[in-house]
This record gives structure tokens, C-alpha cells and sequence, in this order.
């Protein structure tokens, strides 16, 4: 590919971020952007897969019996919130940042990852395969999306989850433990010494919640962290003692313990029933040797542990997440990435996959 050809890839990249901002695609209803990404991979003579609204590629000369690399970003997005100032399914361009819905989170991610796809689309002698996924619902850890893709695919060795991190590496990411809590006591009237207040009972095991420290700490994501973030009673009237208090925690858990071990230790402490919502957003790690890693290392590229979660939890292979963009503009209002950021990471992309390619 000359000069000419590769500018032009960066500039297809862009103007493609612009079309997707316009087409709203909120999770669960990313049908059109799906469209638009399949039209797209078409007019440059790629063989497109779609499976509900993920739409995958395989590089022209696949080889069954070589290791495959995914590249992998999401075209679904939040929903604008209400501090917007711009229109969210408009691409303004101003002062070197392209503004819009999905721009940073993920769309800068997405069409650069595809524009290395591209790249490296008629490779005859590459070491490995490449497959490129756009796919849906990763906003709400839907299982819609990467997680029913997979099984679609041929067996993957690695990947590149593309998120913003500003082209560093996260070799690490925490995982998500959402836990229902029940404290039951028994019902009475508030006037008399009548019941067993559950309310008081949810309060000690809040407690315990907010000053329990679990032992092992991560060089790369810290500790795990427990946050109660909503509790509620069945009942409204001011003079009964609630039969039972319900409340939610958040718990953010590193790469040293399994939710198995954390949900045990919880167990053992408090005396509130306890259902975990689901165990699918485990935490993740890759090996500091492992050849994506190492390639990163020769770039320049800092390694740190993310302490949010993605796709990247839903993949039971060596992932490293890495994209353009800024994790802290994701989900605020008036979302921008730089144009440069785009092209910095196409160029990072390449150069890190050269080597591993």
C-alpha cells in the first residue's frame, strides 16, 4: 500500500465516524449503524458476516490452520444525556475534535480497528488471521453482542478490544460483581415494641460493606472495592417496622481473587440473604510477555489496569484493550475525539501488529 493509498484510509476512517454519529444506535438498536458498517466492508470488496446487529470479517486469504486475531469494538451507544449543548447525532468538526454521540466511546476505536483490517486485508503471508467484529449491546454487557458472536467464529487465539485508553495498553481490567442483598427481619407496629426492624439489620451489614478490606491488593487495579448504591424498604407507611430491606452492591474486583472467593467471604460476613445478579463480567488480565504486550512495549505504549469494565470480560482468550480517545470524555455531554487521534492510533495499530503479523 503507498502513501497516497494509506492517507486515504485515515481520511475513509473519518468520514465513516461522521456517518455512524449520525445513525443513532443505542444498544439493543443498532440495526442501521450495522447496516452502514456492512455497506461500507462491501464497497471494498470484503466478504461480510452479520449475525443479528454484529457484523464480522475475515482477511482475504484466511488459513484454518493458522492462530486468529480479533479486532474487536462496539457500535452501540448510551443515550445522550440531558447536559447536551450540541446536537449528538451531528459530526462537528472544530478545533481538530470531531463531536458527536459515540465518537471517543467507541467509534474512534471502531473505524480505526477497521481501518487496519483493511490494511492488512490482502496480506497473502501474514503469520495469523484477522478477524474484524463490530459488535453490539456492549454498553449493557448484553448478551447479544461479543458473547453470542463468538460462538459464530473460528476459534480466536488473541485480540485487540478497541476502547478509548489513549493508546496505552490495559493489561488488565477490573471485573463487575453486582450483588442483591435481602435483610429480613418481622413486621410491627413502629408505636410499640412490636417487630424486628430489617432496616437495622441491613445497616450492620452495610457496614461490615464499607469497612471490610479484602487482603489482596494489585499492582495494577489496586483493591477490591465494595460501594452500596441503592437501598429500599417494601413498605412506605411511616409507622410499621419493615419485614425486610433490600439494597445493592457494587463490588469492582481485581485480577487476584475470583468472584467465587469474594462471594464466599461476603457470605461468611453478614447476615442478609445475598443473590449475585450474574458472574459474566469477570475480571481480566494478560501476560506482560505476551507477543501484543511485548509489541506495545517496543512502541512506547504505558501498561496500566482499567478500572472499567468492557467486552474484553466476555472473551475467554488474551485480550488487550487499546484504543484512541480518552476513557474520562466517555458519557459526558458534548463527546469529542481529536481527528490526530484517529490517525495516531491507525498508525500505532499497524506498527503494533507488524510485529506480531
Amino acid at each position: 500500500m503507498n502513501e497516497q493509498q494509506f492517507y486515504k484510509i485515515k481520511i475513509e476512517a473519518i468520514d465513516l465516524l461522521k456517518k455512524l454519529i449520525a445513525i443513532p444506535s443505542f444498544s439493543k438498536e443498532e440495526d442501521k449503524t450495522a447496516s452502514a458498517l456492512e455497506e461500507f466492508l462491501q464497497s471494498k470488496g470484503v466478504t461480510v458476516n452479520r449475525f443479528m446487529n454484529n457484523v464480522w470479517a475475515k482477511n482475504q486469504f484466511f488459513d484454518p490452520t493458522k492462530p486468529t486475531l480479533l479486532l474487536n469494538s462496539h457500535h452501540d451507544t448510551v443515550k445522550p444525556n440531558k447536559a447536551y449543548t450540541l446536537d449528538p447525532f451531528k459530526s462537528i468538526e472544530k478545533d481538530g475534535k470531531l463531536y458527536g454521540l459515540g465518537s471517543n466511546d467507541a467509534g474512534g476505536s471502531l473505524v480505526s480497528l477497521l481501518s487496519v483490517f483493511l490494511y492488512y486485508f490482502t496480506e497473502e503471508h501474514l503469520s495469523h488471521n484477522l478477524i474484524f467484529a463490530a459488535t453490539a449491546e456492549e454498553e449493557i454487557s448484553g448478551k447479544n453482542g461479543i458473547e453470542i458472536l463468538l460462538s459464530q467464529l473460528p476459534p480466536i487465539e488473541a485480540g485487540i478490544v478497541g476502547e478509548p485508553t489513549q493508546m496505552n495498553m490495559a493489561v488488565a481490567e477490573r471485573g463487575l460483581l453486582v450483588l442483591d442483598v435481602t435483610a429480613n427481619g418481622k413486621a410491627g407496629h413502629a408505636a410499640r415494641e412490636e417487630g424486628d426492624n430489617a432496616l437495622y439489620k441491613a445497616i450492620k451489614d452495610i457496614e461490615w460493606f464499607k469497612k471490610y478490606h479484602f487482603e489482596k491488593v494489585s499492582p495494577l487495579l489496586g483493591p477490591v472495592k465494595m460501594t452500596v448504591t441503592v437501598i429500599e424498604t417494601e413498605n412506605k407507611a411511616h409507622n410499621v417496622v419493615p419485614s425486610q430491606c433490600r439494597f445493592v452492591v457494587d463490588v469492582r474486583v481485581n485480577e487476584l481473587y475470583s468472584f467465587e472467593e469474594i462471594l464466599a467471604t461476603i457470605q461468611k460476613e453478614v447476615s442478609s440473604d445475598i443473590v449475585p445478579r450474574s458472574f459474566r463480567m469477570r475480571s481480566t488480565s494478560i501476560p506482560k510477555d505476551h507477543p501484543l504486550v511485548r509489541a506495545g512495549d517496543k512502541l512506547g505504549r504505558q501498561s496500566y489496569g482499567s478500572p472499567t469494565t468492557s467486552d474484553k470480560a466476555l472473551m475467554p482468550f488474551s485480550t488487550l484493550k487499546m484504543g484512541p480517545g480518552d476513557s474520562a470524555r466517555s458519557h459526558t455531554a458534548d463527546e469529542y475525539i481529536y481527528i490526530e487521534e484517529i490517525k495516531e492510533g491507525i498508525d500505532l495499530y499497524i506498527q503494533l501488529l507488524k510485529q506480531v503479523l
